[in-house]
């Protein structure tokens, strides 16, 4: 029986190395909320970012990834310079986000930024639960740009629910694990990130795993091995062009390795209007495509959807990939309705 459960495990964890290639949950909507990629980026912005996100992957797979997280970052303490900023009471006329915005944009001061992310991320009999604080430092390198850096550290507990493990008809409660429901593992979580900006432009650095562990299920009557948590490293980069003065368009792309995979490869595209509604598209190399749509509700709320078809072999069994997402902008005293430094 511990050779079926042994078998069993490893084909679970074999699919989901192959088929996300990397131990960490996929986002589409990260080009949103870069945060949760790179702690440089906590307190970026003059307000507190609170986002909530939701991702259901491959839905009509069993036992397909489900990833929901929450996030919240801000400056450590708030800028009481004088900012005359048009979007406070959202004027007609010229975009507040245009080119004058851009022309005029100044480096902000030099600051400390917090934040906080927990992340649930679900794939059959596995479950990984992480919880990260971060600090990032901003420091003005130019009138016009910053470089921050960035640490997170926390703790993930990595379950595995040996009910949901198939053991066959012909045996369908395995002796060797009745009565262990949830096998728990907890290892640390350390993320390292820099992250340099401006008006017009982003360049992103960041490792999450730093700290490489072991990572095995071992009880009296059952050991399973099951490999290491090995670094993810990401590099990002974006620019934003402007069609018109209303009508901006913001390319970027993210480059991601993991240790014995292939690296991996986006393409994004953003159509923004005004400060207002954006949509966009993404490509991910030898994996999928994904269609973006957002909107600004005001100053105080935004959501963004996002909906991903895969041209590997899983469009056979899956209806694609939904997520959403939604945010608040708290303590938003200039009333902006879409970042400065961020999109």
């Amino acid at each position: 029986m511990k050779k079926l459960l042994t078998v069993t495990a490893a084909a679970w964890f074999g699919m989901v190395g192959l088929v996300h290639a990397q131990q960490r949950p996929h986002y589409t909507q990260y080009v949103l909320n870069n945060f949760i990629l790179n702690p440089a980026v906590a307190g970026i912005e003059n307000y507190t970012d609170l986002k909530i996100s939701h991702r259901h992957q491959w839905v009509g797979l069993n036992g397909a990834p489900v990833t929901t997280y929450a996030s919240i970052h801000g400056p450590w303490r708030k800028s009481d310079d004088d900012v005359e900023t048009a979007t406070t009471i959202h004027p007609p006329g010229d975009n507040p986000r245009g080119r004058s915005f851009v022309a005029d944009y100044t480096a902000p001061a030099n600051h400390h930024g917090v934040g906080f992310t927990v992340i649930n991320d679900r794939t059959g009999p596995l479950n990984r639960f992480s919880a990260t604080a971060a600090y990032a430092y901003h420091i003005g390198i130019g009138p016009r740009t910053n470089l921050s850096m960035g640490v997170g550290l926390g703790i993930q507990n990595m379950t595995l629910n040996t009910n949901k493990l198939d053991f066959g008809a012909a045996n369908p409660i395995d002796p060797a694990v009745a009565g262990n429901m949830y096998m728990n593992r907890i290892r640390p979580d350390v993320n390292l990130g820099l992250w340099l900006y401006s008006a017009d432009y982003f360049i992103g650095a960041s490792a999450q795993n730093i700290v490489s562990s072991k990572f095995s299920y071992a009880e009296d009557t059952v050991k399973f091995e099951t490999g290491k948590l090995v670094p993810h490293l990401f590099l990002t980069a974006g620019y934003r062009f402007f069609l018109s003065d209303d009508l901006s368009f913001l390319p970027s792309a993210q480059v991601r390795y993991l240790t014995a995979s292939p690296v991996s490869f986006d393409i994004n595209a953003k159509f923004q209007y005004r400060d207002f509604i954006w949509a966009g598209t993404s490509f991910r190399i030898d994996d999928g495509f994904s269609a973006m749509l957002g909107l600004n509700v005001n100053s105080t709320f935004n959501i963004g959807y996002s909906y991903d078809i895969t041209t590997s072999r899983l469009n056979t069994v899956s209806r694609g990939t939904h997520e959403i997402m939604v945010g608040f902008l708290l303590g938003n005293r200039y009333g902006d309705w879409c970042p400065r430094n961020l999109w």
